[in-house]
């Protein structure tokens, strides 16, 4: 089997990445306008119909190749893409040449609707393609693509478990077209990464693929355009030994898969390096001090909590409180906008952060749970003192402060890729968005099959109580009629084991999945599709993982989803509906809420507490109140975009400054 040689790019090339200057902002500042209107033509899908039937129309060609010479036919192509680039004609060559070589390794010969993502992909899209379509082996496509080209390629995942089951899935593909692959994921030291980046086609996920860039970028200091590093490598010195211990190998060529969840819902998370600083008892006495303080206060009377956006205001009454309260304390309470800031941090942590939902206890120490994903981010801790805060609320050790060493936010640092992609089955909501900050237009993907999903009428009930009593009855009437299997979705670890406990409680089997039972996911949500199966899980189970159907199951109507609430996002609920009914299987979908949904505003309750008192026909009132809790859920997506907006400003603004810094040097 044809391997390329390992080798590390030039000199002046190490470590290249996309230069964000001041004429491209201006580019997207355009494009903020144009962003609800027309399109880019590569964002037709249309435009890739040519290419698709030049690609099948080498299919039979392919189909006669012997072993050996599928293996001479990979030589050739690669040697004319390293030499002329991807042009179309070698485009349609290299997918007509991946596609014979999945269909001989894998037996899996590409779709139709993958060959159209794939040519999506490598044009500069995002391919919205829908759940359960095969993005996974869509990416291969543009992916050795691009690596037999020469380019070094990062497939980017949001978690570890799918990272190296995707990599490992797709080997045989890679490795037949002489291709090296790498897998990035927790756990693996300086030399094993450098190991790993250096391979010609690299899976990771966002966070550790970010964190390695900053890591590289402390190592370097300011010397980090290509005049330094030129510089550097032509000098026989310790700072040349300092360039070949870079993990990466430069921005490149990125694809990303669920990319609206890492482009969007992880935008606002700022990626943060930190050093360990010495225990400081005065400001852990500060936080205490704090705390105190912070229970002593009174909702409505001393602070207000504005929903849904979670914002704390103090009264005039409140402001007075502290004043008093804290004379005495020392010189760091004196200040009128620390102590201020201190206390509502404290009000924070005691009530808006909530156990079992946005964090939960492990051996005494506090996990943070990724509010889009569910799972555990045990290596990440809350600014500005909210961490220990929480730690003082429940009890904890409390741990030290950390240092910040270097920060960057997802929206800053994909957009340093000279090439960036994606693929996503929830991207409508967003398509402006992608647009606008970083220059993807959205293309739609033809399913393979027709979708067979049913929606059911969605159940409103007045309190939450009723909604999970309502959910039980539901299962149980389920389980009488057949044995299809249930997904139930919940919005939070806590609802996960109460609705669990109402089961026991009725002598109903299941399973759970949730942040306590993550390192299991793969086995529950392997078994979730079985016969008669009950499975309660958070949003874990919406992303990257397939439900196989037992074959009686498929007759008697495939799987059914319930959803249980209404997340912050609704590309997150359209993910959990698209657990069912996948590449043409049947079933269904059902949404049962109640009027004490946290995101209704005070507003909203009102008017629907009074539109279900209003007689009507129950299939009308449940489509007005559904309706008005899409109205709640579209109101904080847009306070999302805003804060997104605000942060990418800011990240500019700190960008000229730095630029402006560098020049005075």
């Amino acid at each position: 089997m044809y391997k390329r040689p390992q080798r590390r790019p030039n000199s002046v090339l190490e470590r290249p990445q996309r230069v964000l200057d001041t004429q491209k902002r201006m580019q997207r500042w355009w494009r903020t306008l144009t962003a609800f209107g027309s399109r880019p033509l590569r964002a037709s899908i249309w435009l890739y119909k040519p290419l698709l039937w030049r690609i099948k129309g080498r299919d039979k060609a392919y189909r006669k190749l012997s072993e050996s010479e599928l293996d001479q036919q990979i030589k050739t192509v690669q040697q004319s893409l390293l030499r002329f680039g991807l042009t179309n004609a070698l485009t349609v060559e290299v997918f007509a040449l991946v596609r014979e070589v999945a269909g001989r390794e894998l037996g899996m010969w590409h779709f139709d609707s993958q060959l159209l993502g794939g040519l999506a992909i490598l044009h500069g899209n995002i391919g919205q393609m829908q759940t359960g379509e095969g993005k996974t082996l869509t990416a291969t496509l543009p992916v050795a693509a691009a690596a037999l080209a020469g380019i070094p390629t990062h497939v980017v995942t949001v978690n570890d478990y799918l990272t190296e089951r995707d990599a490992q899935l797709m080997l045989p593909v890679y490795q037949r077209l002489g291709l090296s692959v790498g897998v990035v994921i927790q756990g693996l030291d300086l030399n094993e990464r450098k190991q790993e980046y250096a391979r010609d086609i690299v899976y990771c996920t966002n966070n550790e693929l970010a964190f390695d860039y900053l890591k590289d970028a402390i190592a370097l200091e300011q010397h980090s355009d290509a005049l330094h590093l030129h510089a550097l490598r032509s000098l026989p010195s310790h700072r040349s030994e300092l360039l070949d211990s870079l993990m990466l190998r430069g921005l490149h060529f990125a694809v990303v898969d669920e990319a609206d969840g890492v482009f969007m819902d992880e935008a606002i998370t700022p990626l943060v390096i930190s050093g360990d600083s010495a225990p400081n008892p005065d400001q852990q006495q500060l936080y205490l001090q704090a705390f105190e303080i912070g229970q002593m206060l009174q909702l409505d009377v001393d602070f207000m909590i504005r929903l849904p956006s979670k914002q704390i205001e103090f009264t005039p009454l409140g402001e007075e409180n502290i004043e008093r309260q804290t004379q005495g304390l020392g010189a760091l309470w004196q200040a009128r906008l620390r102590r201020l800031e201190l206390v509502k941090q404290a009000l924070t942590a005691l009530h808006l952060f909530i156990r079992d939902k946005h964090y939960l206890v492990d051996e005494g120490k506090v996990v943070i749970i990724d509010e889009h994903t569910g799972r555990r981010m045990p290596d990440r801790t809350w600014e500005q003192g909210l961490h220990q805060l929480i730690e003082i609320k429940e009890q904890c050790e409390l741990s030290d402060p950390r240092v910040t060493l270097a920060s960057i936010s997802f929206q800053n640092f994909f957009r340093f890729y000279h090439h960036l992609s994606g693929m996503t089955g929830t991207a409508d909501e967003v398509k402006s968005e992608f647009w606008r900050v970083y220059e993807l237009p959205v293309v739609d993907v033809p399913t393979h099959k027709a979708s067979q999903r049913r929606q059911f009428r969605p159940t409103i009930l007045r309190t939450e109580q009723q909604k999970w009593q309502c959910v039980v009855s539901k299962i149980k009437q389920f389980r009488e009629q057949g044995e299809r299997p249930i997904l139930v979705g919940t919005q939070s670890l806590k609802d996960s084991e109460s609705l669990s406990q109402l089961l026991l409680a009725r002598g109903i089997e299941h399973q759970v999945l949730n942040a306590r039972q993550d390192e299991s996911e793969a086995e529950i949500v392997k078994l979730a599709g079985l016969a008669s199966k009950i499975t309660i899980a958070t949003s874990m189970a919406g992303r990257g993982t397939d439900i196989k159907l037992d074959s009686q199951v498929e007759a008697q109507g495939g799987l059914h989803v319930m959803v249980t609430g209404l997340h912050d996002s609704s590309r997150v609920d359209r993910q959990l509906e698209g657990r069912c009914a996948r590449q043409g299987d049947r079933g269904s979908v059902e949404f049962i809420l109640s009027l004490e949904e946290e995101l209704i505003t005070a507003k909203w309750a009102k008017l629907l507490a009074l539109i279900n008192l209003i007689p009507m026909p129950n299939s009308l009132k449940s489509k007005l109140l559904f309706n008005g809790i899409r109205q709640c859920q579209k109101r904080i997506e847009r306070q999302q975009d805003q804060s997104r907006k605000q942060l990418l400003k800011h990240d500019e603004q700190q960008q000229e400054v730095l630029s402006f810094s560098q020049n005075q040097v």
